[in-house]
């Protein structure tokens, strides 16, 4: 008996688990996805191209709030829960719906869905949203190529456009962002690696990604988004913790998950989080994941020119999906505006325009900060008039990337940087070089 299936997702894990799981399945017939999360992924076609023999119309993509009512009217047997960064109550929630529709609901196991390298592979994971892989990933690409290893970068997909030509992407260039018409999302995870010489590859099919990957690397680097497990069977898994969300690494799905697998544990800026929820998160990994290996660290923040900061109205803008589905408030701009002494940050909401407004209505906990949204060329004019609109004297940025390159900004601005660095003399470096050396024997 054929069952039909609903995928949920958000443009991302759904699609690796429907490659993986279900596609050239003859078990199933896979109805459609859902998608929720990023901006206007709903509405498109999951292309015939790469959903394989049996969906010669490739698969429609729908609303997630369609969901009771698309259960109802395909009699769907199984929907399989493919996203992440959610409350594990949020989980349950849709699952209720699925259950009282009379369909089965699943999440499937974090290590069925991982591809084995031929390669060794360094995973670069998180409990949520805005922990600091990016700068993690970056420092561990430096410390492998510091031992000669030539160091490919996979980036967790962050497929929003054209589906079709998105399904092997690789990145050595600026020009390949402007090629691939990156969103900001995609080049605040991808320039920086870029600047570092380092490859980056992305996309849909990361059974093809691998296969070309491994090609050019002697080591693979998973770079993880959100909170989401590895795609890659990692033989180091590197899990990032935010001691400014402490206890969220026992409440959000998948990130729970990567705090059961971890070996190596990286509690992250703890130069700026309270040491009682710092050491709320060292208990937390010690009872859970006993044999993961601590190490302390600090997300340092560096500001170009920062006293011009001093006594100013400040406008903070911040990496988009640490605001949105992350959950924080403030990042390293906030951060910063407090450190060097800004008269107030600015309460963005009134100037906000467009879907930057909806964007605030859909997350009432943000107030002090405007999330870098960029999706398309509309929401980007959307963000930059938002920014425009606002009444301040200096913007501060700390994005990944120098974003008034790609925006046309009418006041004065400063860029917040923000890197890995380690705190303490147990150092991230040493932990990885011994546990590289232990692959060998």
């Amino acid at each position: 008996m054929v069952e039909s299936v609903i995928v949920m997702g958000a443009a991302g894990r759904d699609f690796h688990n429907f490659n993986i799981y279900f596609r050239d399945n003859p078990r199933y017939q896979v109805i459609g996805f859902t998608a929720t999360q990023i901006p206007d992924i709903d509405g498109r076609q999951y292309p015939a191209e790469l959903a394989g023999t049996l969906y010669p119309h490739g698969i429609k993509i729908y609303h997630e709030n369609q969901l009771a009512e698309l259960i109802r009217d395909n009699k769907v047997d199984l929907v399989a829960f493919s996203y992440s960064d959610v409350p594990h109550t949020e989980v349950m929630h849709k699952a209720a719906i699925a259950m009282a529709e009379g369909a089965d609901f699943i999440l499937i196991g974090a290590t069925y869905t991982m591809l084995r390298s031929q390669k060794p592979v360094v995973a670069v994971c998180a409990v949520r949203t805005g922990c600091g892989k990016s700068q993690t990933a970056r420092k561990i690409c430096g410390v492998l190529r510091g031992l000669g290893k030539k160091v490919v970068a996979v980036r967790h997909p962050m497929p929003y456009g054209d589906l079709t030509k998105q399904v092997v992407q690789r990145f050595s260039s600026y020009e390949d962002l402007d090629k691939h018409q990156c969103t900001i999302e995609e080049r605040e995870e991808y320039e920086p690696l870029i600047a570092q010489g380092i490859v980056v590859y992305a996309g849909i099919d990361y059974g093809r990604i691998l296969e070309v990957a491994e090609k050019e690397a002697d080591i693979i680097v998973w770079d993880g988004g959100n909170n989401d497990t590895p795609f890659y069977y990692p033989d180091i898994h590197i899990v990032i913790f935010d001691p400014h969300r402490a206890g969220h690494e026992r409440l959000y799905y998948p990130g729970e998950t990567n705090l059961l697998m971890a070996d190596i544990a990286v509690i992250n800026k703890v130069d700026s989080a309270p040491a009682e929820q710092v050491d709320l998160v060292r208990e937390n990994i010690a009872t859970y994941a006993p044999k993961a290996e601590i190490v302390l660290a600090e997300s340092a923040i560096l500001v170009d020119q920062p006293e011009q900061i001093k006594g100013k109205r400040v406008l903070v803008v911040e990496d988009g999906p640490t605001l949105t589905h992350g959950g924080m408030s403030f990042g390293a701009g906030t951060i910063a505006a407090k450190r060097y002494e800004a008269d107030h940050v600015v309460d963005p909401r009134p100037y906000a325009v467009g879907s930057i407004r909806e964007t605030y209505k859909r997350y009432p906990h943000l107030s002090g900060e405007v999330p870098a949204m960029g999706y398309s060329q509309e929401q980007m004019h959307e963000l930059e008039l938002t920014i425009n609109n606002a009444d301040c004297d200096l913007v501060l940025f700390a994005t990944p990337i120098d974003l008034p390159k790609l925006l046309s900004i009418n006041k004065p601005s400063l860029r917040v940087h923000y890197e890995y660095q380690d705190h303490g003399s147990h150092t991230l470096e040493e932990c990885l070089i011994r546990r590289l050396e232990a692959l060998k024997k």
